[in-house]
């Protein structure tokens, strides 16, 4: 297969402009998709997160206040500073512990231990409560609140006797996490004893299983010293958290809530700030599990990909051959005609461009080898048209005799009006059949305004003024025939008001001293043309080019008549000037583009509206004068 060929530029065009379009929505569509699928998952896990401390906060709040009733319970208290020993006030101490272990859900056990007389007491759920006297405080007490804070919590841990052997196997071992107070005697420092009171890990489990998917996600609460409060992973519980994505900001606790990307997998963690405690709560959600929806996305997008790529080759191959059989055989076509066989037959290949093609290669053929006969049919109607022009030549003259013999008949019988209003119909006749001048002079056209607007006197009864201001000196002006009649006769057309006696119609000219510019100035007090028409019609004017408007006009007959008779258009087809909306194109068209024709483009037209009421209509030209200079004549005015 050739690379220059239109059937592999078509298959390798085709699966471009297919394939790069469709991967590139692919790889926007799937980055989209994971960042909106990210932030949205983020943002449900920091609400859920934020809701899971505020659970957790109020449970250790509720049991620091539990473990603070050593302090609130009076005989409790007097009995740990006086270390009184006696049946009621053992009932006493065991009341109060039992209030302690009832104040927060699923405490394990509480134990007491009172410095003056070394006892020691336990309340568990199983054996109920226990008594040891002159024995030694619990050993790792010392190691949490024996000196600095008098407050601490033990991480998770598998809960022990406390020195109560008797306890087993009737209290069995669960995991727990301990509150540790140590009991002073106010405002002193002075020790009195020990309270720690052991929660069940399942109150805390509770909480955090709310939290997170135990089948996709991971959580964890770890303590101010790294220590892991709650995991699903039991082997951690109660041990320092040895994990990469633990460094930094979230094992110095610098911020109360945040979130990172690390190894695969997106971290969002929350602090519990309470007042026995600083805990991270810190959710781990695989990277994975967060975008498996935009993969399955992804999967099902190739899979389409490629089921899109084999209708595609499939399609261009077709395509490519149903469009290159045509062209091929137009090439074989050509070879034959240059090879000298003119008459080879060419057969229709399809309603598309490359029929298109052949039928035009067709039709050439067909009038390369029919031109002889051609110029012969062009010669007949050529003979043809010079009948027609001199019949109509013959029908106007024989229409203004019979004009001229019905005013001598109107003159016989006493009528003059009607031989002045038929004299004046005359002059307008043979003035537009005349087609021998090619321009005539501002004199002509004046002369020939002059009986129109005698018509139009008649017809509307004298219900306007006429008035014409030019100079002698710009009578012998030079200007295309017909130029002024449709600008005049848009007035009776449009702007007139039938009903007024008040009409008012004038025309002058005058000489621009600053470029010489001929200036001709029709006014009337007709109805203006609306704003939006005007704009409109400017813009027309603007884009006039003389070629079409005249040639559109122009008598029918072959590209040679046109172009000779172009000067002589029959200028009696109205200026359709829109002052009451009517269209402009034709007439305003026709006379602006016969100005270019004999001026150039500096002839201009234009058309604007005046105070009180009316139009105006300016034509401006170079002033061309007649051959043999000046003439000292005038014109009748009125």
């Amino acid at each position: 297969m050739k690379f220059n060929s239109i059937r592999t530029k078509l298959i390798v065009f085709m699966l471009f402009a297919t394939i790069v379009p469709i991967v590139t929505t692919m790889i926007v569509s799937y980055s989209y998709t994971t960042h909106s699928m990210k932030e949205r998952a983020l943002e449900d896990t920091q609400n859920l997160l934020y809701q899971g401390q505020r659970n957790v906060t109020g449970v250790l709040e509720e049991l620091s206040l539990g473990s603070l009733n050593v302090y609130s319970d009076a005989e409790l208290y007097r009995q740990l500073q006086t270390g009184l020993e006696d049946f009621q006030t053992d009932s006493r101490v065991f009341a109060a512990m039992s209030y302690m272990k009832s104040s927060v859900p699923d405490v394990h056990q509480v134990y007491l231990y009172a410095s003056l007389g070394k006892r020691a007491t336990i309340v568990t759920n199983v054996a109920g409560a226990k008594r040891s006297n002159d024995i030694e405080p619990f050993s790792e007490l010392d190691a949490y609140v024996g000196s600095g804070e008098s407050t601490a919590l033990q991480p998770t841990h598998r809960s022990h006797t406390y020195g109560f052997s008797s306890l087993q196997p009737q209290q069995p071992s669960e995991m727990v996490f301990t509150l540790h107070r140590r009991i002073e005697l106010i405002p002193s420092n002075e020790k009195l004893g020990y309270v720690s009171i052991d929660v069940k890990l399942s109150l805390l489990t509770d909480i955090v299983l709310q939290l997170y998917d135990r089948s996709e996600e991971d959580l964890y609460v770890v303590d101010n010293n790294g220590n892991v409060i709650f995991a699903d992973d039991e082997a951690l519980l109660g041990k320092p958290l040895k994990a990469a994505w633990y460094d930094g900001a979230l094992a110095r606790g610098d911020e109360g809530s945040g979130h990172f990307e690390q190894d695969g997998a997106l971290f969002v963690y929350e602090r519990v700030k309470a007042s026995i405690a600083n805990w991270t709560i810190v959710k781990r959600i695989p990277t994975s599990y967060l975008i498996r929806e935009a993969n399955q996305a992804a999967a099902i997008n190739l899979l389409l990909l490629a089921l899109s790529l084999a209708v595609i080759a499939a399609a261009t191959i077709v395509v490519s051959l149903r469009i290159t059989a045509p062209i091929k055989q137009l090439v074989r076509y050509m070879n034959q005609v240059q090879a000298g066989n003119l008459n080879v037959p060419i057969q229709h290949s399809g309603n598309d461009e490359i029929g298109l093609v052949v039928v035009r290669f067709r039709s050439m053929m067909d009038t390369i080898n029919n031109l002889i006969l051609r110029e012969y049919k062009l010669e007949l109607a050529n003979k043809t048209n010079q009948l027609r022009a001199l019949q109509a030549q013959i029908n106007p003259h024989f229409l203004n005799n019979t004009i001229q013999i019905i005013g001598t008949l109107a003159l016989e019988i006493g009528v003059p009006r009607i031989y002045a209003l038929l004299s004046a119909l005359a002059r307008m006749m043979r003035y537009s059949m005349d087609n021998e001048a090619k321009t005539i002079t501002l004199k002509d056209e004046l002369a020939h305004l002059k009986a129109y607007v005698e018509l139009q006197r008649e017809r509307y009864e004298n219900r306007f003024e006429f008035q014409v201001e030019v100079a002698d000196a710009l009578l012998s002006a030079e200007m295309p025939k017909m130029l002024l009649q449709p600008v005049i006769e848009n007035y009776f057309k449009h702007g007139m008001d039938k009903s007024a006696e008040d009409g008012q119609l004038s025309l002058r000219a005058r000489l621009c001293e600053d470029d010489g510019m001929l200036e001709i100035i029709v006014e009337n007090n007709g109805a203006a043309i609306p704003q939006k028409r005007l704009s409109e019609l400017r813009r027309e004017l603007a884009s006039v080019q003389f070629r079409e408007a005249v040639l559109d006009e122009a008598p029918t007959g072959g590209a040679h008549e046109r172009s000779e008779d172009s000067k002589a258009v029959s200028a009696g087809h109205s200026v359709m000037l829109a002052q009451a909306g009517a269209e402009p194109k034709i007439g305003l068209n026709n006379v602006l583009a016969r100005m270019h024709m004999v001026y150039g483009d500096e002839a201009r037209l234009e058309v604007e509206n005046i105070e009180p009421k009316g139009v105006r209509i300016t034509l401006i030209m170079k002033r061309m004068l007649e051959k043999g200079g000046d003439k000292d004549e005038s014109v009748n005015r009125g």
